[in-house]
């Protein structure tokens, strides 16, 4: 009997053995799986992720975005112009600063904003110049040889008698309106009846004007850009301040007025110059200046300031 049972119960035991050998195989295989699924997904190979290879987490949906590393860069310009500008003793004049590298797009500046307008005085003659321009590209012309011996002493002597004969040819301040629309100005509105040197404008305007005439596109052609740009670059001996403080001009045009009512002077500037050898577009507006010399020296020493705060 005792032989009879014994090979039963030997395979009874061996089927438990393996039984229970199957089960703790099977916890220990789902105690992995569950390990290697974690809270970041199942791996292929099943094993563990270590916590150091975990990936960052996606940032929340509310989480505000990071900022523009260019923006922080501008925002940093403007505060260094800021910081140099107000340090400055303007004698009660209001000072407004915009300038631009053509090379590599950065900007900076001052005291700009579309309500804080100044009197161009003659540096709206560029204004006038460009949108005769735009009126002969119209019509398909060139400018005709009367027109050609205004805007010549107009542009490099700043002569006064040139500009009235010209705002009279563009159709005054409905002509100059006209071509800053089509030129990208928003801040700027010419002067009425003969007045075009009390036209408002800010620095912010000037810049875009100065591309308009120095930059790769433009609502002038190339020839039209060619013939101010070279009128610029002929500024008459006496007349060569204003931004030529911050390098050298390829291209300048300045303005100075002495207002009747206050006695106080507009002083302006606008070109192209090299800082840092890198070519810039640079504007420079000032009003209510004690007098012609005091507003002068007033851009000269903005220019210098703005051109350490482009070259820092």
């Amino acid at each position: 009997m005792t032989s009879r049972h014994a090979a039963p119960n030997a395979a009874a035991s061996n089927r438990s053995r393996a039984m229970i050998f199957a089960g703790i195989t099977l916890v220990l295989l789902l105690a992995t799986l569950v390990v290697a699924h974690g809270a970041d997904g199942w791996s292929e190979d099943a094993a563990p992720v270590a916590a150091a290879s975990r990936p960052t987490p996606a940032p929340s949906l509310s989480s505000p975005p990071s900022p523009d590393a260019e923006q922080v860069a501008e925002d940093a310009r403007n505060k260094a112009l800021t910081d140099r500008l107000k340090t400055l003793d303007t004698g009660g004049a209001t000072l407004s600063v915009a300038v631009l590298d053509l090379s590599d797009g950065r900007t900076a500046q001052y005291n700009v904003a579309s309500d804080l307008t100044y009197d161009t005085a003659s540096i709206v003659k560029i204004d006038i110049l460009a949108a005769l321009l735009l009126q002969a590209q119209d019509d398909g012309r060139v400018l005709t040889e009367r027109e050609k011996s205004y805007a010549v002493p107009m542009i490099v002597d700043s002569d006064n008698t040139a500009a009235d004969a010209l705002w009279e040819t563009i159709g005054g301040s409905d002509g100059l309106d006209a071509a800053n629309a089509r030129l990208g100005l928003t801040a700027t509105t010419a002067g009425t009846g003969p007045l075009w040197g009390l036209t408002q404008t800010t620095a912010a305007d000037q810049l875009t004007l100065l591309s308009e005439v120095f930059g790769n596109t433009s609502e002038l052609t190339a020839a039209s850009q060619d013939y101010i740009r070279g009128l610029m670059g002929r500024t008459a001996d006496g007349q060569d301040w204003g931004v030529s403080a911050a390098g050298d001009p390829t291209g300048l045009k300045n303005g100075w007025l002495e207002r009747s009512v206050t006695s106080l002077w507009d002083i302006t500037s606008i070109g192209e110059v090299t800082i840092g050898g890198h070519p810039c577009l640079l504007a420079v507006l000032s009003k209510d200046n004690a007098g012609m010399d005091a507003g002068i020296s007033l851009v000269e020493k903005a220019s210098e300031e703005t051109a350490a705060v482009m070259e820092g």
